[in-house]
């Protein structure tokens, strides 16, 4: 099993924030809000928008992504996106704007892992992929727990921390992309030259998903972390063969 490699906290560069927001987050971010929506739907009626309080928040938003799709999706509730990173909540603010989401959707620079919200401030708590940048993920778990409400909705979803670095290899081969363009220069059937820019963002982007997956948290990390809390072992999950899944009613 690998061990575990911490990486930086905070991507709070903005060439780090523009790369992870030209990431293709597209499918990704469907299948969380799709499974999240289905977990939050009771006897085949929408539960969020009849949360109390009717309010979702989003731990490690980034660029508001995930906001943007779930109120695409559904309504009868608030979002608020929550990170550390001003560059990214910069281009998050960028994007809900570009949606026409400003009523619904709201951003704040908060640490995840101590907010001032008061307990069970919140319906509902969803995050996808911050747990891997925290060092300490105990205290950001307890804290996602603490501000959703009694009968509310913990979603949490992140990578899982391979085997072996030969998984790793696979898993950036197979969902790390295609190189952008031909090699400078062009290519053997006269394909025009790639742009260095992007072939210098795809490079980086590649290491950025390696250097996450080696800081991942397996499904048995997670349950030892979160069972403290009163979640059963059986909320957490592998739902792909890169992701777990906490998916938990707070009682």
């Amino acid at each position: 099993m690998l061990e575990r490699v911490l990486e930086p906290e905070v991507m709070d560069t903005a060439e780090e924030a523009r790369d992870y927001d030209s990431m293709d987050h597209a499918s990704v971010n469907a299948r969380f809000c799709d499974d999240f929506l289905q977990f939050a739907t009771f006897g085949g009626k929408p539960a969020l928008g009849q949360m109390v309080p009717a309010r979702v928040v989003d731990f490690g938003t980034g660029t508001a992504l995930i906001p943007i799709a779930l109120a695409g999706r559904a309504s009868g509730f608030t979002i608020e996106g929550i990170d550390l990173s001003e560059h990214m909540l910069a281009l998050g603010r960028s994007n809900i704007a570009r949606a026409g989401l400003e009523a619904r959707v709201s951003l704040a620079r908060v640490d995840a892992k101590g907010t001032a919200y008061e307990d069970g401030a919140f319906g509902a708590t969803i995050s996808n992929s911050i747990i891997h940048h925290i060092p300490e993920p105990a205290v950001c778990f307890a804290e996602m727990w603490r501000v959703t409400a009694k009968g509310g909705l913990l979603f949490v979803r992140d990578l899982h921390r391979p085997d072996d670095h030969v998984e790793v290899d696979r898993l950036v081969a197979l969902y790390a992309g295609e190189p952008p363009g031909a090699p400078p220069g062009g290519g053997l059937r006269g394909e025009p030259p790639a742009d260095p820019a992007r072939v210098a963002s795809f490079e980086n982007q590649r290491v950025l998903f390696r250097a996450s997956l080696c800081a991942a948290l397996t499904v048995r990390e997670v349950v030892a972390l979160v069972g403290p809390l009163g979640v059963p072992a059986s909320a957490v999950k592998m739902t792909s063969d890169r992701h777990w899944t906490l998916a938990c009613v707070k009682p």
